[in-house]
């Protein structure tokens, strides 16, 4: 009778295993299902929704009159190109001043990259959109306060890239080193401390400046944007037009 019993349970466990296999879910094969395609081309030739275009209307008459505000005159463009140009003196120069004004104390240098400076600042009316135009991003002003070693990495960069500084001049060697470097009529002290106004992107390290990386920044508040509007808004209540040069800061 055991016998038996010890043949019954061995057969079940075995037909247990036979079958356990086609008792198992089966492999799950995905089926992508995309959206039918309209084929309808997305143009001028679709007519306005008027519920959308009442919607949209108010806030594009707003915004239509704040770009086209006209806040200074330019009597001749104002450009960059590769290397010291007006604008980057001019944009350089305005972070440097109006970062001053908002820690209460001078700033030694102003750095502005190429690559953040989009367009140029057209000749004749400057509009409040065009200053949209070259400066696209919603980038803080900021203020770093560099030791001297930091600095001098500053100037390795500036002198790879030709890049201009804001409060400082100068040389180039033929191995593209700095040369005759002098911040505000004084050559670089490694022992103190700098000031510098800059974007909150190129103070975490934007555009390869990851030399800024350790260094801890003050926030101003005060967007680039802003402050170029209100830098040329001043000038012109000033009486005075919108223009700027090459000084010969990078030589």
């Amino acid at each position: 009778m055991h016998f038996l019993r010890s043949r019954v349970a061995a057969l079940g466990l075995l037909t247990a295993v036979a079958l356990a296999p086609a008792c198992q879910r089966a492999v799950y094969q995905p089926k992508a299902q995309l959206a039918p395609v309209t084929g309808l081309p997305v143009g001028k030739s679709i007519p306005d929704d008027p519920t959308a275009a009442a919607t949209i209307e108010p806030y594009r008459q707003r915004v239509t009159a704040q770009m086209t505000e006209v806040i200074g005159t330019a009597p001749v463009a104002i450009t960059k190109n590769n290397g010291e140009s007006p604008l980057s003196n001019f944009t350089s120069d305005i972070q440097r001043m109006r970062a001053s004004k908002e820690i209460g104390q001078p700033v030694d240098l102003g750095v502005m990259s190429n690559g953040g400076l989009r367009a140029p600042i057209p000749a004749g009316p400057v509009t409040v959109g065009s200053i949209f135009e070259l400066m696209p991003f919603e980038n803080e002003l900021v203020v770093i306060d560099a030791p001297g070693p930091v600095v001098q990495e500053l100037f390795d960069y500036a002198a790879r890239t030709k890049m201009p500084v804001s409060g400082a001049a100068f040389t180039v060697s033929p191995e593209g080193k700095p040369q005759n470097l002098l911040i505000n009529g004084k050559p670089l002290d490694l022992t103190r401390t700098y000031t510098i106004a800059i974007s909150d992107y190129l103070a975490t390290g934007g555009d390869n400046m990851v030399f800024f990386k350790p260094v801890k920044f003050r926030h101003t508040n005060v967007l680039l944007r802003s402050a170029f509007i209100e830098a040329i808004r001043e000038q012109t209540k000033q009486g005075k037009l919108i223009e700027a040069k090459v000084e010969g800061r990078v030589k």
